[in-house]
């Protein structure tokens, strides 16, 4: 079971990093985080993940309607960079805020990374908001973990 706020990696998503299908450092790919309605539940063993372009689980179909302060597609994540962290690679990016608004979606339930420069768009993994968040009354805010996104030991 998955916590609230956890992140999980897609285990094909791993396997694409070992064939070098996503370049996650500063001037690399464009990742961007999206978000999906309650209608799917993200699994680590999901096949062939990917938001909008070509695979076997396609998140697109179930992103929130954009308004307000979101656009479609998501988010780009910004400043990615893979570091040395100890005997460790760490890689981490900017935290991402959608601001209250009024048009903002109501029914945010998860948040999808994807590799918007790959033209699969495949998805690296999910983010885990613990409930449908009405982001016309609250902010959503991405923190992510001070030890990065993935640290690769």
């Amino acid at each position: 079971t998955m916590a609230a706020g956890d992140f999980t990696w897609f285990t094909q998503a791993k396997v694409d990093l070992g064939l070098a299908r996503h370049n996650l450092g500063s001037g690399g790919n464009t990742l961007k985080l999206a978000l999906v309605t309650a209608v799917v539940t993200p699994a680590e063993t999901d096949a062939a993940p990917h938001f909008g372009g070509t695979g076997s689980t396609n998140y697109a179909t179930n992103q929130v309607s954009a308004g307000g302060n979101y656009a479609a597609g998501g988010a780009t994540l910004a400043n990615q960079s893979v570091v040395a962290s100890g005997a460790n690679a760490k890689f981490d990016a900017d935290d991402v805020t959608w601001s209250k608004n009024a048009s903002n979606p109501t029914n945010a339930r998860w948040g999808i990374l994807y590799n918007d420069s790959d033209a699969n768009k495949r998805a690296l993994g999910f983010l885990d908001l613990g409930g449908a968040i009405d982001m016309s009354a609250y902010d959503l805010a991405v923190q992510w973990n001070t030890s990065g996104l993935i640290t690769i030991s």
